[in-house]
């Protein structure tokens, strides 16, 4: 197997299970002992943590996590920072969730079931550029042509505005949403008005609708 890049290497961990991140950290840390890794157990606490150092090689990221549902954390990672390549871990092997996960620009997919060994050589992959998949996903079908076109939309909102519409996707109101983020109301009117223009929509509850198209129902499962 070719090893990983002689510099030492920094990830994070992303994960609400102790046990998973031990045993990602023990896949990585057997290829390269030297690698520095951070662990975090919920959304929030990556995101403070990306808010002062981005310093890093890759993020290994639980797709159900506390502070996330089903893609958004993805969608804002990928919208905050596109430089930083995320590798998706989750329990939910469904070939159309995989799918979604690169066509949001996930820059591979590890199943939890996955071998410690299997986890290592995927990492490895990505670490050199590549794109990892699991290696019996032979053919995945990329998803159908409306929800292609949300994923297209999803693509153009801004990070605040991926955070905006993860918070409407919880149901929470405008004067929550700007206590959260630390705005005024207006500002979140704003941001609201502007979601609905870019994924084409006229409420907030089509837009939740809208985004839960491309869940394929992860975000109840948070």
């Amino acid at each position: 197997m070719a090893e990983f890049a002689e510099s030492p290497l920094r990830l994070v961990i992303a994960d609400d299970h102790p046990l998973f991140r031990g045993a990602l950290k023990e896949a990585v840390l057997g290829q390269n002992p030297n690698t520095a890794i951070l662990e975090v157990g919920t959304f929030d606490a990556l995101t403070a943590l990306l808010e002062g150092d981005t310093d890093f090689d890759l993020i290994l990221l639980d797709l159900t996590m506390p502070g996330a549902r089903g893609f958004s954390g993805l969608i804002y990672l990928r919208a905050q920072y596109a430089a930083l390549p995320v590798v998706v871990v989750s329990g939910n092997e469904e070939p159309a969730v995989i799918r979604r996960c690169l066509d949001l620009g996930a820059s591979g997919f590890i199943p939890k079931t996955m071998s410690v060994a299997g986890m290592r050589a995927a990492v490895a992959d990505v670490l050199k550029g590549g794109t990892f998949m699991p290696p019996d996903i032979h053919a995945v079908a990329r998803a159908d042509v409306e929800t292609d076109a949300i994923i297209a939309r999803l693509a153009t909102l801004t990070p605040q505005q991926v955070r905006v519409l993860m918070m409407l996707s919880e149901g929470r109101l405008n004067k929550q949403i700007a206590y959260e983020l630390s705005v005024s109301e207006a500002t979140v009117k704003a941001h609201v008005s502007a979601i609905l223009q870019k994924l084409g929509v006229e409420s907030r509850t089509q837009a939740v609708i809208a985004v839960s198209k491309v869940d394929t129902g992860l975000w109840t499962q948070a």
